[in-house]
C-alpha cells in the first residue's frame, strides 16, 4: 500500500515514519525545500526521542521517502493525509489556507480514485470545504474522478508521539463512503490485530472529537490549578488533595497536576478554536472561557510569587530558569510558561541565566541573547538570587544540593512544577515556594 502525507511538521512526519515502521510505502511532501533536504539526510527537523533512527531506518528499507512535489507523490497513493498547519488567526479561528491550498493542488493533479484525509487538527465543516476545493479543480480539468474525503484525527503527545501512533488509546475515522471506510480499515490493520479500538463515526463528530478531547484535557488542568491556588490561600496542600481526588477512578490521575499553566502547539490554539466553532453557531461556551482564562493567569502566578518575596525589588537580581519548552522530551516552546516568566523577569530589570536539555536553541528565536543559556543545569544556577523550575525534566527531579548551593548566592527555590516536596528542600536550608503547597513556603 502507498501513500502520501502532506505536511512535515510535527504530525505529518510522526504519521509517516510510523506508517512507513508497519510495512506501507510512505513519501512525506513538503513545499519547504531545507527542510526535504535535512531529512534525506536523516534529520528530522523536531526533538522527538527516537524520531531520527525511525526515519533512517525506514528510508535505508525504501519504506519512506521525501519530496517537493505532491504532483509526483500522489500518481500511484490510495491515500493523501493532509498534515498541514492550522495556526489561529487574528480572531482566534483556525486558519485553513494551507488545508485548502492542499487540497486545490490534489485537485489539479489527482488521475484516479483516492481518500484524502485530513490528519491537521481543523473545525466542524473542514471537511466540505476540502471536498469543495478538491470538485473545483477537478471541473476545471473537465473530470469526474471519484474520491473520498475523510477526518482521522491524530491524538499524539509530544515527547511520546511515536509510542502514541504505534500502540493509540482509539483510532478516530470520520468517513462518509464504505469505500473510505474499507481503504482505511486496511490501512489500519496492523493495529487492529493488536486490539487496538478503532471508531468509525460520520466526519464532523471526528472533526469535533479532536477538539472536545483537548479541550477537556485543558479543563482538567486548569481546574486543579484553579484548586491549588485555593489550597494555598487556605492551608492545604494541592499534592494531597491530588492524590485524594485522583484514586476516585471517575476522575482519575492524569492532567491534575498542578503548575504554571499549559502551553505547546495545541491546547491554547484548540480551546480558542472550539470557543471560536461555539461562537458561530451561537453558542457560548463559558466553561471553555474559564477554562482559557484560569490558564492565562496561571501563567503569571510564579512571578507573582517571585516579585512578592523580594518586595518587587527585582531589578539586578539573577534567576536561574531550569526548562524552557512547554513540557519535557520536547523542544516545542509555542505558549510555553517560561516566555511568561522570563518575559516578566526582564521587564523588571532582571537577569536570567536557563538551561533545558533540547531546547535552547528554539528559545533563541523567541528571546535571542536577551538571555544567558547555561550548558547544564548548575552553570545557571552560578550566581542566582533564586531558582525557578519551569519544566519537570526529570534531571531535574533529584539534584546535587550541596552544589546548588555552593553555586547559589541566595538558597531559593520557586518550584513551578512540584517536583520537590517542601519539608525535604528545607531541611537542605532552602526556602521553599510551590504551587498549592500550602500557607508556609
Amino acid at each position: 500500500m502507498k501513500i502520501t502525507i502532506v505536511g512535515t511538521g510535527y504530525v505529518g512526519l510522526v504519521t509517516g515514519t510510523c506508517f512507513a515502521e508497519t510495512g506501507i510505502t510512505v513519501t512525506c511532501v513538503d513545499v519547504d525545500r531545507h527542510k526535504i533536504e535535512k531529512l534525506k539526510s536523516g534529520i528530522a527537523p523536531i526533538y522527538e526521542p527516537g524520531l531520527d533512527d525511525m526515519i533512517q531506518r525506514n528510508a535505508a528499507k525504501g519504506r519512506l521517502s521525501f519530496s517537493t512535489s505532491l504532483k509526483e507523490s500522489i500518481g500511484e497513493s490510495e491515500v493523501v493525509f493532509i498534515a498541514v498547519g492550522t495556526p489561529p488567526d487574528e480572531d482566534g479561528h483556525a486558519d485553513l489556507t494551507h488545508v485548502i491550498d492542499v487540497a486545490r493542488e490534489i485537485g489539479a493533479h489527482m488521475k484516479k480514485y483516492l481518500a484524502v484525509v485530513t490528519k491537521s487538527t481543523v473545525p466542524v465543516g473542514t471537511a466540505d470545504k476540502v471536498k469543495a476545493a478538491i470538485q473545483k479543480e477537478l471541473r476545471k480539468r473537465r473530470l469526474d474522478t471519484p474520491f473520498d474525503v475523510a477526518s482521522n484525527p491524530e491524538f499524539l503527545k509530544e515527547g511520546n508521539a511515536i509510542e502514541d501512533f504505534l500502540k493509540p488509546d482509539r483510532i478516530v475515522i470520520g468517513v462518509e463512503s464504505d469505500q473510505a471506510e474499507s481503504i482505511m480499515r486496511r490501512l489500519y490493520k496492523p493495529f487492529l490485530l493488536n486490539n487496538h479500538p478503532i471508531l468509525f463515526m460520520d466526519i464532523a463528530s471526528a472533526e469535533m472529537t479532536k477538539y472536545v478531547a483537548n479541550a477537556m484535557l485543558a479543563t482538567k488542568i486548569s481546574f486543579i490549578n484553579d484548586i491549588a491556588n485555593l489550597c494555598e490561600i487556605a492551608g492545604a496542600d494541592v499534592n494531597a488533595v491530588r492524590k485524594g481526588i485522583g484514586s476516585d477512578p471517575r476522575i482519575g490521575n492524569a492532567f491534575i497536576y498542578p503548575g504554571v499553566g499549559y502551553g505547546g502547539s495545541c491546547f491554547p490554539k484548540d480551546v480558542k478554536a472550539l470557543i471560536k466553532t461555539a461562537h458561530a453557531h451561537h453558542y457560548d461556551l463559558a466553561i471553555l472561557k474559564a477554562v482559557e482564562a484560569v490558564n492565562e493567569r496561571q501563567k503569571k502566578i510564579m512571578f507573582k510569587k517571585i516579585a512578592h518575596h523580594f518586595q518587587g525589588r527585582l531589578k539586578g537580581k539573577t534567576f536561574a530558569i531550569w526548562g524552557l519548552s512547554f513540557k519535557p522530551n520536547t523542544d516545542d516552546m509555542r505558549e510555553a510558561p517560561a516566555l511568561a516568566i522570563i518575559k516578566s523577569l526582564l521587564r523588571a530589570g532582571a537577569k536570567v541565566k536557563a538551561y533545558d536539555p533540547v531546547a535552547a536553541k528554539e528559545c533563541r528565536k523567541h528571546l535571542g541573547d536577551k538571555i544567558t543559556y547555561a550548558r547544564d543545569q548548575y552553570e545557571a544556577l552560578m550566581g542566582a538570587d533564586a531558582l525557578v523550575v519551569v519544566t519537570e525534566w526529570s534531571e531535574f527531579r533529584v539534584p546535587n544540593f550541596k552544589i546548588m548551593e555552593k553555586n547559589m548566592k541566595n538558597k531559593l527555590i520557586f518550584d513551578g512544577r512540584n517536583i520537590f516536596e517542601p519539608a525535604e528542600i528545607r531541611d537542605f536550608g532552602f526556602v521553599y515556594y510551590g504551587i498549592g503547597r500550602g500557607r508556609s513556603q
